[in-house]
């Protein structure tokens, strides 16, 4: 995409990110709902119209620098607030929540490699190059998106994960560490420590998803 002008990285950009971002925090409220919390549903966060989850900075702000940078694409929506409390079994039921997120990222990966197949059998001089485009993007956006969130890293949907899984008096200590878990997290970036953690499981997940798409 580097002979892309900003105009049409954003053009192709703008869909796979609001969808990734707002699919993803739905799925949390969706499944903490099924799990019998409601807090996300009475304040109308199930919705999928993107405009209920935007987060002026993650989700506008912070693509918009690195896609005019012309550095990978990343961002963030408005957490989906769940009420731990309510959940039938809290402690299993926040894994559940957690991973409900990185799931919905995971099918919608699919989703993209589905149309970069169909922009590939359509053979339309209008079509084939901007939903192929697209698609690549989608694909791309969500699979980091969902590794990023499985790193067992609280508040990051694999820490809470982890504090699900982990027993009671380990998982509470592990938990402590949420305060301090997006600074951890930025060390991770700017010493360029978390693409050697992402960057194999990432080309792998690319490598299914391009034969999906019979790429």
């Amino acid at each position: 995409m580097e002979e892309l002008n900003l105009v049409q990285k954003i053009s192709v950009w703008a869909l796979p990110v609001l969808f990734a971002i707002t699919l993803h925090e739905v799925a949390h409220g969706w499944v903490a709902m099924k799990l019998g919390d409601r807090t996300a549903e009475r304040m109308g966060r199930l919705s999928l119209n993107p405009l209920h989850h935007i987060d002026p900075i993650g989700t506008l702000l912070v693509p918009g620098i690195l896609l005019a940078m012309g550095g990978f694409i990343f961002g963030w929506a408005k957490p989906v607030p769940v009420d731990f409390g309510k959940l039938h079994n809290p402690r299993r039921d926040m894994a559940l929540v957690a991973v409900a997120g990185p799931a919905a990222n995971l099918l919608m990966a699919i989703f993209w490699a589905l149309m970069v197949r169909l922009a590939v059998y359509l053979h339309s001089d209008f079509l084939t190059q901007p939903l192929g485009l697209m698609g690549e993007a989608g694909i791309f956006m969500n699979l980091l998106l969902m590794l990023l969130n499985l790193l067992p890293l609280p508040p990051l949907d694999g820490g809470r994960i982890a504090v699900g899984l982990l027993p009671p008096r380990l998982g509470y200590k592990f938990s402590m560490i949420e305060p301090y878990g997006f600074y951890i997290l930025l060390l991770l970036m700017v010493t360029h420590v978390l693409s050697y953690i992402l960057g194999l499981p990432l080309s792998i997940l690319l490598g299914l998803m391009h034969a999906i798409a019979g790429l």
